[in-house]
């Protein structure tokens, strides 16, 4: 079977923004974890699909705001993270915990604006959710319910593993030179991994596949209604035990923390359109890649790396998470060097790729995707 994805879904600047009005300010996407933003004051600032975000602890209560002061558009909080009152350093404009304009130092000296023009003046706020340890944004400004994107029992399974995340992270970004499909076809195809990581993670844990008669779900009509692709798009998403691992060896820090489950497995939880969560030992620990689509040939890989929950403290904490930290180097390194070697040779006259049975999977989620980019439906 040929793909359906034509070459000029990895390279076109139109289509890029065509996925960034479609999807990405339409769904749900992971904004950042809640142990960033401990105590009043806590921040975390993000730029999801070009929009600048901030997320501000405001004595407990998370909101989520456009980070651009209504004065002079300079952003209101800078650096990824930090504890301040949301107060724009150009000007000193500062703004309270619904997003309005709370102070203007000599307002009616230089600025002069009535009662109402100030009351006019608030944020862009934008809705989150929290599920655990993980925060989840929406921009449009009529966000889709949470349960209409994802199902109520992958909800269930990443709220459950989200709850058991420690508060200590370490955290990396590499500036990958592919498009950001590339990352999620890899990761649903887990025939590369025996090939691709034969020296890594093939080295500790196999992943089976099945090959499913895909010609059923072609022939079926496509619902191109918005609850039609959002219910398709529920399927999207799933999280579970994908592998089996070799047994996990005991070293003592594994005493030290509240494992999530009892099962020796390889955990996988990919969340369309672009998070995914592993678990590679068995629910001890978590790695968290955030791929941040920065153009049609570049992704940001943010990697948060987390042990579960700590029963008590323990010296070498950092350590665990370092050493996390060079393992997935090595993994991800694997991926994201086929990806833009991949990336690198498309051109507009490359053939389609040919797929297997087993990828049913990705063809399910091409048709999806091309029907709304070539399309004026909308999700």
């Amino acid at each position: 079977m040929r793909s359906r994805m034509h070459p000029k879904y990895y390279l076109s600047q139109e289509i890029f923004e065509r996925e960034q009005q479609k999807i990405f300010r339409k769904v749900w996407l992971f904004a950042g974890l809640v142990s960033l933003l401990p105590k009043n004051h806590s921040f975390i600032t993000r730029k999801i699909a070009g929009i600048p975000v901030v997320i501000q602890n405001f004595n407990g209560e998370l909101r989520a705001f456009e980070n651009i002061c209504l004065h002079r558009s300079a952003p209101l909080q800078q650096g990824f993270t930090g504890t301040r009152p949301l107060v724009c350093a150009y000007h000193a404009w500062s703004y309270d915990s619904q997003g309005q304009v709370k102070n203007i130092p000599d307002c009616d000296a230089i600025y002069r604006l009535d009662a109402c023009e100030r009351k006019s003046l608030k944020l862009r706020e934008f809705s989150l959710r929290q599920i655990g340890g993980l925060l989840f944004i929406n921009l449009s400004s009529d966000p889709m319910k949470f349960e209409e994107q994802f199902s109520a029992q992958f909800i269930e399974l990443l709220q459950s593993s989200a709850e058991s995340y420690d508060s200590e992270v370490m955290m990396t970004t590499w500036h990958a030179k592919f498009n950001w499909k590339l990352v999620y076809e890899n990761l649903r195809d887990v025939n590369h991994v025996k090939y691709l990581h034969a020296k890594s993670l093939a080295k500790v844990a196999s992943f089976p596949f099945s090959a499913k008669d895909g010609a059923s779900m072609e022939q079926m009509e496509l619902d191109c209604s918005p609850i039609g692709l959002r219910k398709d798009m529920r399927t999207f998403s799933h999280g579970g035990a994908e592998g089996a691992i070799e047994p996990i060896r005991w070293v003592p820090w594994l005493d030290k923390v509240e494992r999530w489950g009892d099962t020796n497995a390889y955990f996988n939880w990919l969340t369309y359109p672009n998070l995914h969560i592993a678990s590679g030992n068995g629910g001890y620990s978590f790695t968290i890649e955030h791929h941040v689509p920065v153009s049609p040939g570049e992704t940001d890989v943010e990697i948060f790396f987390i042990a579960a929950r700590k029963k008590v403290s323990y010296a070498d904490s950092a350590q665990v998470l370092l050493s996390q930290m060079h393992y997935s180097k090595q993994v991800v390194g694997e991926d994201i060097a086929i990806l833009e070697a991949v990336q690198a040779v498309l051109h507009e006259k490359a053939p389609l790729p040919t797929q297997g049975a087993y990828e049913y999977a990705n063809r399910h989620i091409e048709r999806w995707y091309t029907t709304l980019m070539e399309t004026d439906h909308e999700i």
